[in-house]
């Protein structure tokens, strides 16, 4: 049913992924499929690091914990980008083709007021992606 699973993923928020990383494990096991680990970053320093190189040994090391843990085929697909916030959408979607997945899992949060103002990625990826996108929540 699926053979290769999208997973965007903040590294910034590594503790709030626990419970969907477990999920697509799950899923990537009963469906034998591919795991692509996504990350957007800025290829000017962040929090998480000084250069494009390091973001990408950063989420390959990532990639590579999640494939030993949980015993899956896993590869990352690291995106740069100016503002990462304002692009964010239009890279996940775009990433979709690149990678040729055909289902996305994301990680969201619980809803609150600021969602009444500020849509969420996973609503954004959910209304716009031409294949089917699972959101789990906590």
């Amino acid at each position: 049913m699926f053979s290769k699973i999208m997973v965007p993923v903040d590294l910034r928020h590594e503790e709030q992924l626990t419970k969907s990383l477990d999920v697509v494990a799950k899923l990537a096991t009963i469906y034998n499929a591919k795991v692509v680990f996504v990350g957007v970053s800025l290829a000017a320093p962040t929090e998480i690091s000084r250069n494009p190189e390091e973001y990408k040994a950063k989420l390959e090391l990532f990639t590579q914990e999640q494939s030993d843990l949980h015993d899956i085929d896993a590869e990352s697909h690291p995106i740069f980008s100016v503002d990462p916030t304002a692009d964010l959408n239009k890279k996940l979607l775009d990433a979709i083709d690149e990678i040729d997945a055909d289902l996305i899992l994301m990680a969201t949060h619980i809803p609150n007021v600021s969602d009444y103002i500020f849509a969420n990625h996973g609503n954004y990826i959910s209304d716009h992606a031409d294949i089917s996108v699972f959101l789990i929540r906590g």
